[in-house]
């Protein structure tokens, strides 16, 4: 099978060539067919201009800006592999993942150059680093438009870096084949896209928001990167104003800064169309509180990066009639995509029991870069064994209990730490809670929950286990309790349970 992602841009050029495709804030820059004409021409450049090879790898280390679109898009024109990374990174960080992927050029925003640089400076390479501002890009433009390049469906399209936070992160491998299935699995699970509507990349490209890109080009949506080139919610709602059919992605952490925003100054969401919230755990009263200000305009999604956003779904139509229980898990599997919850042995377990979620379809990674031994065990069997754990309900909703490696096993019983966050979260002047286990002589490990008071508020340790006697079992309960002012996150607004451990 032959196949470019890049063709999703040609078609939609020849479908709607006069519809804006590219804006930054309220002004649009491109329509789709000049978006057509740069990203052929960037093509040229990236092979003849930088020299680039097909399957060179190209990496991205950007905040978001329009040119990150048209680079993901030239890249694959170009028969070449793109390397979206984290732009919060540290040069070391950077160094590794340079040195993995012997990448062959990086495009840089300029307040990124110099750490980028320092970078490339130790791990011998990449050779040319382009600043995007800069004239030596506006140069990649300057020849005809190089034809589409053929790929292989099981090409390298997109190396998607894991966070790292166990260890060294591993280069998950991303095929035209893995993104042609998530974009077709937007359309059937998450969210109608029409022609005119827009997308808001409020989130980091390098990760979700960036991988949404896909089911919007290919249906003819703008778009649209917001002029600070990150998440402000006064910012968010004047888009929602401006371009109109508007969706984001969104972690849980950015959809409750979202809620508390409107909620506080009355803003109207009637422009916003569609947020899409995955990245980490969604609470009950969360969600319900969410609908409750902003009305039903969300969906969900869980997804690692080794089955890019689709693992499960549950689209706005399912949070409209949904109760508490449906609330709190992810969904249902996406057509198309198999999902078991197995036991240590690899074997189904029937609804309400808790194992392992394995997945199988067109949407997993193909391995990860340059390490067989990781690829072996996360792959065995032809399953992704995503390390968390869940399981399913009657109805063949998925609810997630937690990563098998956070499970808290306290005097020979398990205790999932989520169960005991959302009993937390009831309490009026709770904002964030996160549970950890800590090594107790005793009982192998005890609870602790790091809690985050709303502020002025007054939460006492009596009244949180008075409300945990109240709705979940005593040895669940946590025994000690840490006021914090906040909780360590990574880049994409994900708790750092590590950091947590650490600081016990």
């Amino acid at each position: 099978m032959r196949t470019n992602l890049a063709h999703l841009l040609q078609r939609t050029a020849r479908h709607h060539p006069g519809l804006p495709a590219v804006a930054r804030g309220d002004s649009a820059l491109h329509d789709f067919a000049s978006l057509a004409r740069r990203v052929g021409r960037l093509a040229r450049g990236l092979r003849e201009g930088l020299g680039l090879k097909p399957d060179d790898r190209v990496a991205l280390v950007m905040r978001n800006c329009p040119q990150y679109l048209e680079l993901l898009l030239a890249c694959w024109h170009a028969g070449l592999a793109a390397v979206p990374v984290n732009a919060k990174l540290h040069p070391r960080e950077l160094e590794f993942i340079f040195a993995d992927t012997a990448a062959a050029a990086c495009f840089v925003t300029a307040d990124l150059a110099e750490g980028v640089a320092t970078a490339a400076r130790a791990a011998t390479g990449p050779a040319r680093i382009v600043d995007v501002d800069s004239a030596d890009y506006g140069r990649l433009f300057a020849d005809a438009s190089l034809s589409l390049v053929e790929r292989d469906a099981d090409a390298a399209a997109w190396l998607f870096y894991t966070s790292g936070t166990t260890g060294k992160p591993k280069g998950v491998v991303l095929t035209q084949r893995n993104l042609v299935a998530a974009t077709l699995a937007y359309f059937s699970d998450v969210d109608h896209i029409a022609a005119g509507d827009a997308i808001l990349h409020a989130a980091p490209m390098s990760h979700g928001s960036g991988l949404y890109i896909l089911p919007h080009l290919a249906r003819g949506a703008c778009q649209v990167i917001p002029e600070s080139g990150a998440f402000e919610p006064a910012e968010i709602f004047a888009a929602a104003c401006r371009w109109p059919g508007l969706s984001m992605f969104a972690a849980p952490t950015m959809v409750k800064r979202l809620v508390d925003f409107a909620a506080e100054k009355g803003a109207d969401p009637a422009g916003l169309k569609t947020v899409v919230y995955g990245g980490g755990p969604m609470y009950v009263e969360d969600i319900k509180r969410a609908m409750a200000v902003l009305g039903n305009r969300f969906a969900q999604i869980y997804g690692q990066g080794e089955s890019p956003m689709t693992i499960t779904a549950m689209d706005k139509a399912a949070h409209a009639v949904a109760d508490d229980a449906m609330l709190a898990s992810v969904g249902r599997p996406y057509l198309g995509v198999e999902v078991l919850v197995a036991d240590a042995a690899g074997r189904p377990l029937p609804p309400g029991g808790i194992g392992e979620i394995l997945v199988r379809g067109d949407t997993v990674m193909a391995g990860y870069l340059n390490n067989p031994e990781a690829t072996a065990k996360t792959l065995a069997g032809g399953w992704l064994h995503t390390g968390d754990m869940g399981c399913f309900d009657e109805r063949g909703f998925l609810t997630l209990k937690d990563r098998s490696k956070d499970l808290i096993i306290s005097g020979g019983s398990n205790i999932y730490p989520r169960e005991v966050e959302e009993v937390l979260l009831r309490h009026p002047g709770v904002a964030e809670v996160s549970v950890v286990g800590a090594p107790d002589p005793e009982w192998g490990e005890i609870v602790v929950a790091f809690v985050v008071r709303r502020p002025a508020a007054a939460v006492h340790e009596g009244d949180l286990d008075a409300l945990c006697l109240d709705h979940i079992a005593r040895f669940k309960r946590p025994k000690r309790y840490r006021f914090v002012e906040g909780l360590p996150k990574n880049a994409t607004g994900k708790v750092l349970k590590t950091e947590l451990r650490r600081a016990l």
